[in-house]
């Protein structure tokens, strides 16, 4: 299985009043319900929602790992400058959307802070493949590429190549499906 179950919980502030919401996320063969005793203990890492006070509408921290970090801590603007995935230092971070993002150099950082929407991965740096079939996956930064100055992750090498065999219905495919979960994993 691609994903195991996990929750994520969101916080609803309507006058004054502040609702605790969960939902879990599943994959396609897992059960359509899932009870608290359900949720497994090795499930990957929640997704981050961080209230936004002055609006109506959530925003999503972009998935990060056990450590809180965006892309595993792989520098995301060296897979535009260097063509490749390259593990970022952690002298050099940079706090966006909710995520700790980590750089190889501090000119990347500097890059990335001017324009993070240029550098930040699609779908909230989830498996373009899971998002293509409708739900949501970890990613391994060396399962990556670049389409039309965008960049695209997946869960692994073998998930990269299915993704890879029809990339633009696949990106057709997700785009349509990630509003849908980003509800479900806390953006909107």
């Amino acid at each position: 299985m691609l994903l195991d179950n996990f929750r994520t919980t969101s916080l609803i502030v309507f006058a004054g009043l502040t609702l605790a919401t969960g939902c879990a996320i599943n994959t396609p063969e897992s059960p359509t319900t899932t009870t608290e005793s359900q949720v497994s203990t090795n499930s990957a890492p929640e997704p981050i929602v961080e209230e936004n006070t002055t609006a109506a509408a959530t925003t999503i921290r972009y998935f990060s790992d056990e450590n809180g970090l965006a892309i595993h801590g792989t520098d995301p603007v060296a897979y535009f400058t260097e063509s490749r995935p390259v593990a970022g230092k952690p002298e050099f971070t940079h706090t966006w959307s909710g995520s700790t993002w980590r750089f190889a150099t501090a000119e990347n950082r500097d890059r990335f802070a001017a324009n993070p929407e240029q550098y930040a991965p699609q779908y909230g740096g989830f498996c373009a493949w899971a998002v293509s079939q409708g739900y949501t996956a970890s990613i391994d930064p060396n399962a990556w590429k670049i389409v039309d100055g965008k960049l695209y992750l997946n869960f692994s090498p073998g998930v990269q190549r299915r993704w890879e065999r029809n990339i633009p219905n696949n990106i057709q495919k997700a785009d349509a499906n990630w509003p849908d979960l980003a509800t479900t994993t806390g953006e909107t």
